[in-house]
């Protein structure tokens, strides 16, 4: 294990804590394993480790099962994510992979078609921060 080349968490508590506020509140009217899912997805795009471990063991203590933990990079041919799990899924690949043209109209819109306007407006911060989380876990090379 490496140490992180610097301690986020310890030089600037009042972000580190106003970051996780955020991330709590975004999530909150989410079912709790879909947030993990996406949690999940975009920590194994952005080859997050410390991410990766965190939200899998939240996931699991939460009762996700395994088995779609292990299935989450492959989601879209696993059969076993229901539809709004995979809109999620795609949503937070598309923003976690974000381009100058932005999230595509069909992935944007098979999201609204599960998600009402709160819920979805939620998993765009969830994605968001967690993308955050990712970025500044990577830079400061934190251990996982």
């Amino acid at each position: 294990m490496t140490a992180p080349r610097i301690d986020v968490h310890g030089a600037a508590p009042d972000v580190h804590a106003a970051m996780a506020d955020l991330d709590a509140l975004a999530s909150g009217p989410l079912d709790p394993l879909l947030a993990e899912l996406v949690r999940i997805r975009a920590s194994q795009i952005n080859g997050c480790g410390l991410c990766l471990s965190i939200h899998t063991r939240v996931a699991l203590t939460a009762g996700e099962r395994q088995e779609r933990l292990q299935a989450v990079a492959a989601w879209r041919t696993s059969p076993l994510f229901t539809d709004a799990e995979r809109a999620a899924l795609e949503l937070a690949e598309a923003m976690t992979r974000i381009t100058d043209a932005g999230v595509p109209d069909d992935v944007f819109a098979a999201a609204r078609e599960h998600f009402d306007e709160t819920r979805l407006t939620h998993l765009l911060w969830t994605i968001a921060a967690i993308n955050a989380w990712n970025r500044v876990g990577i830079a400061a090379s934190a251990p996982a």
